[in-house]
């Protein structure tokens, strides 16, 4: 373990001591002043980012990746505005969750607590330097931040706001640490402080989860892959079906919310799929299908399981058609990943059945799948979405940044 990371840990250790006392008040006008601070120098945040995005695209970076590299002078206020709504929504820190009086008189108390140092190894995209810190803060935690070599200029500008606003406002500038050197084998060591670090949230691609899966010794949260399916159902309202796929897909096609899979009952195949297709291939999407899908749209391409278990990140869908319920929520859950799935129905038995079924963090029931997201879910940010079970899943706002510990009142009791 490299003497470099170690302290970092430390400082971060040291600082996660303090904020978990912080008031209230603290943390949000820490939150507060940041936001400020970004709006203000968001011309040299966007110049430190010109220079990661244009080395990005020199090194052949594809356009998905790039997008999420890229900020503009919108992207950063959405930042800011971010940090303000962070500070406007309730402390977790210090809430009771339940309490119970035993016989004896021995009062015991759950309360919501910091985790204290989490730890977020991300890739290209520089406003998760942003959202994560300030998500760590509200919940009384230290970050440490390791982000990607093709965000490090925009990383190290956006940590210095942070860590500015910190210290303006009397709390340990060490709450928020970049990590800035990019080696593969320091974030390894990342992944092993197991005396520092108590989480550790991966946000990136495939090697970058099975890496963490390989090496971590430190308690981790997956934030997975997002091959998320929109399923038109028999009993679906078409009009309403043909936007939420069209939305779903190209709203924004380099995010993990974005519609991967579009699933059709074959009761409405004939009479949805060319409108859709038509729409989709308008937009510049590539379509590939099974061979009923592929019937109602003959100039689609032929898709491949590896197709249908595909997170593409692109202008690019998988298309199948199915003859029930049951079958279409066979397919979400053998290729889904367990992010996002949305039916459109207006069946409630229908509706209510793929919600119980399905197997997700994530079901919705007419909307787009584009709707999973922190913000959206009134979470301020988020520093994730877990595709797990243990302990958080779904968009993490601040309070899956927390645990518990119990507290106990007594009054002389003793074990007889």
């Amino acid at each position: 373990m490299s003497e470099q990371v170690t302290e970092l840990g430390r400082r971060s250790r040291l600082a996660s001591r303090r904020l978990a006392s912080a008031s209230t008040a603290e943390k949000d006008a820490a939150l507060l002043t940041a936001a400020d601070l970004l709006v203000e120098r968001t011309p040299e945040i966007l110049a430190a980012n010109a220079a990661d995005t244009e080395h990005a695209a020199d090194g052949g970076m594809e356009p998905g990746p790039l997008d999420r590299l890229r900020l503009t002078e919108r992207r950063v206020a959405d930042m800011a505005d971010g940090l303000r709504k962070v500070a406007a929504i309730p402390d977790p820190v210090g809430e009771l969750l339940d309490g119970w009086v035993r016989p004896n008189g021995l009062e015991i108390q759950r309360v919501r607590v910091p985790l204290g140092v989490v730890a977020i190894i991300y890739e290209n995209r520089p406003n998760v330097t942003s959202d994560a810190a300030s998500l760590c803060l509200k919940s009384g935690n230290a970050a440490l931040l390791r982000g990607s070599g093709s965000a490090l200029r925009s990383n190290i500008a956006i940590a210095g706001v942070l860590r500015d606003a910190l210290q303006k406002t009397g709390l340990p500038e060490d709450g928020v640490v970049l990590v800035e050197d990019t080696a593969h084998e320091t974030a390894l060591e990342l992944m092993q402080l197991t005396e520092l670090v108590d989480c550790l949230i991966p946000r990136g691609g495939h090697e970058l989860i099975r890496s963490v899966r390989e090496h971590a010794t430190v308690p981790v949260v997956i934030d997975g892959d997002g091959n998320c399916h929109v399923y038109v159902d028999a009993g679906a309202d078409l009009d309403k079906a043909l936007r939420i796929v069209v939305n779903a897909k190209t709203n924004r096609t380099s995010v993990c919310n974005a519609a991967e899979s579009l699933v059709v009952h074959e009761a409405v195949a004939d009479s949805f799929l060319p409108r859709a297709c038509a729409a989709l291939a308008e937009h510049g999407v590539e379509l590939v299908g099974d061979d009923r899908a592929r019937a109602s749209w003959p100039a689609m391409g032929a898709a491949s399981d590896d197709d249908f278990a595909r997170e593409f990140l692109a202008m690019k869908i998988s298309i199948a058609v199915v003859d029930s319920l049951d079958a279409a929520i066979g397919h979400v859950n053998r290729f889904g990943s367990g992010h996002t799935e949305a039916i459109v129905t207006r069946d409630l038995d229908a509706a209510r059945r793929f919600t119980g079924d399905v197997d997700a963090a994530v079901v919705i029931v007419n909307a787009s799948t584009r709707f999973t997201d922190g913000e959206r879910f009134g979470f301020g940010a988020e520093i994730g979405i877990s595709t797990q079970k243990l302990h958080a899943r779904g968009p993490m706002g601040v309070r899956e940044l927390t645990t518990y510990r119990y507290v106990l009142w007594g009054d002389g009791q003793v074990v007889e």
